[in-house]
């Protein structure tokens, strides 16, 4: 074992930072869509 194995700094789910990752993404980017849909319904 290597000296990152025995001393490991996060012991927590990779599963659980990966979602939250994915929601904060999906998050941006419907934000980024809504305001995109509210510029063109006022542009038309």
């Amino acid at each position: 074992m290597n000296e990152f194995e025995k001393n490991v700094q996060s012991k927590r789910n990779d599963a659980v930072d990966s979602g939250v990752g994915f929601i904060v993404s999906f998050g941006f980017f419907a934000t980024i869509f809504v305001i995109g849909t509210v510029i063109h319904l006022i542009g038309s």
